[in-house]
């Protein structure tokens, strides 16, 4: 009861009264405000420009939202929505169309690609009514804030989650946004911003996230295993209770967030999830770092981070805390470009570029805030990549054996040590496994599982094993590069457990280091 006073009474410092403006829908200039350019996972994939090139049009209601997707000529054709004042249940309703699928009630971005949702003028608030983002696209959603969204009690909208990601979503930048709730489940709030089903290539970046009892997660149960290569980067996240996020499988790169307050649990990685944790500030929390609730492992690579009176529960069947001296257990390759800002000036750079309405600002990677600049073009987006980088060195698979559990009609298990991403391996049903071998005892510590472009982000959980002996040197989630202790062996098996498709392997590379 104390803590749901208590986040009732935080909440109310920060929730002001708006009113909704009643303007027309209009027509704009091709240029709109600056977005500045993706950042994190988002830039994967292909990238992600949301409607840069495309039109872009004003918006004071939900049902204008709506009507600006359903105008376009395509449920692709780019466009970006400026919004400004409140939205509510009350003005927004469904629009029909042939290149949209809304519902009232909700903003449903929903079959659609290239669009970018931005806050304009003296800003845009999302009121009691969150954002879908349903089996779609390249999507901006930049400078807006969305605040007490329900699962539960009037009015109820969007599951409860603020943002809510789900069904086969790829490349999504959610920057210098403002979510918050008045409470926790109790009070009828989930997640802040969630991820299900088939989500991946998301930068979360630049924003707030308060007075909520779960920031959000990645996968919706521990079988739900097809979401991640997510970034999380200068955020603030404060009087939180748990999920700064819940990872559940998939890949997570979490540097440069401030996290005030938080309750009961942080970054929560299980079920085989890796989290690269790097020059974070943890301050007045418990627990920020571990996993928690399940049985079910996850991973962590930690440097450069502070812990300012974090205090650290003891281990136990279904708690297993990284403190209070934490150490990396995995290692996680990023495949993008980033630049750290030292993790003691993270509270003052945060203050001053995160959430909604501070002019866009980002941290230039000396602690120092600057605007974007409005001018700068925007990338466009190049061929889907499956993964990260090939490591350097020598590819050992090449010229040595392979062989598997199975495989589809039409494919070998050579096509995996060729050299030619253009013919590949699948296993006969959705799993299976596939292995290279040599001749001799061979030192290997560094594999890169590269999938088909066709088939990018379907391979789920796997674990890969010393087949002379039959252990398990690592385990995790989706296709790239995986590391782990050098390793002297004759044959090394990829296993794959889980998918959201079949499989399909171009390469099976391997090396020494």
């Amino acid at each position: 009861m104390r803590r749901l006073v208590a986040l009732r009474l935080y909440a109310a410092l920060f929730v002001a009264a708006l009113t909704g403006a009643a303007a027309a829908f209009l027509s704009m200039p091709a240029a709109s405000a600056a977005t500045g350019s993706a950042t994190g996972y988002a830039t994967q994939n292909g990238g992600t420009t949301g409607g840069a090139g495309g039109q872009t049009v004003r918006a004071t209601t939900g049902t204008e939202i709506h009507a600006a997707l359903c105008d376009r000529a395509s449920s692709s054709t780019p466009i970006t929505i400026e919004v400004q004042g409140t939205i509510n249940h009350g003005n927004t309703e469904k629009v029909s169309g042939d290149s949209c699928n809304t519902a009232a009630g909700v903003i449903e971005l929903k079959q659609i690609s290239n669009v970018t949702l931005v806050g304009v003028g003296n800003g845009a608030v999302f009121d009691q009514l969150g954002i879908h983002v349903r089996e779609s696209s390249n999507i901006i959603i930049q400078n807006v804030t969305v605040r007490n969204v329900k699962k539960s009690g009037s009015p109820t909208s969007n599951g409860g989650d603020a943002i809510g990601m789900e069904s086969d979503v790829r490349n999504v930048w959610v920057d210098h946004v403002t979510l918050e709730a008045s409470g926790g489940e109790d009070e009828g709030y989930d997640g802040l911003i969630d991820m299900k089903n088939n989500t991946q290539y998301v930068t979360l970046s630049y924003s707030i996230l308060r007075n909520s009892g779960r920031g959000g997660l990645i996968g919706s149960s521990e079988s739900d295993l097809s979401n991640g290569f997510v970034t999380f980067h200068h955020n603030r996240y404060e009087n939180i209770d748990s999920r700064t996020p819940l990872l559940r499988g998939g890949t997570a790169h979490v540097y440069n967030n401030h996290y005030v307050s938080l309750n009961e649990s942080g970054i929560n990685s299980r079920a085989g999830a890796k989290a690269k944790v790097d020059n974070n500030y943890f301050e007045d929390s418990k627990d920020v770092l571990g996993t928690f609730y399940t049985d079910a492992a996850g991973y962590w690579q930690v440097s450069g981070n502070v812990f300012d009176n974090v205090t650290w529960s003891s281990p136990g069947d279904e708690n297993n805390p990284a403190g209070p001296d934490p150490k990396s257990n995995t290692t996680v390759s990023i495949p993008y470009s980033y630049t750290l800002d030292r993790a003691d000036c993270v509270p003052d750079i945060v203050s001053r570029t995160a959430g909604a309405n501070t002019g866009l600002r980002v941290s230039d990677g000396n602690c120092t805030p600057q605007s974007p600049d409005p001018t700068e073009p925007t990338p466009e987006p190049t061929d889907p990549t499956p993964g990260p980088t090939e490591p350097g060195g020598t590819n050992l698979s090449i010229g040595a054996g392979a062989d598997g559990s199975s495989k589809a009609s039409g494919t070998s298990y050579g096509n995996v040590r060729d050299g030619d991403v253009s013919t590949y391996w699948s296993p006969a049903a959705s799993t299976g496994s596939i292995s290279i071998k040599w001749g001799s005892a061979t030192t290997v510590s560094k594999i890169n599982i590269v999938e088909t472009s066709a088939s990018a982000g379907r391979i789920g959980p796997w674990r890969v094993v010393n087949a002379d002996t039959g252990a398990v040197l690592t385990s995790g989630s989706g296709a790239g590069v995986i590391t782990f202790p050098q390793t002297s062996l004759r044959k090394i098996t990829f296993e794959i457990t889980g998918s959201s498709g079949t499989p399909q392997i171009a390469e099976y590379e391997t090396y020494a280091g």
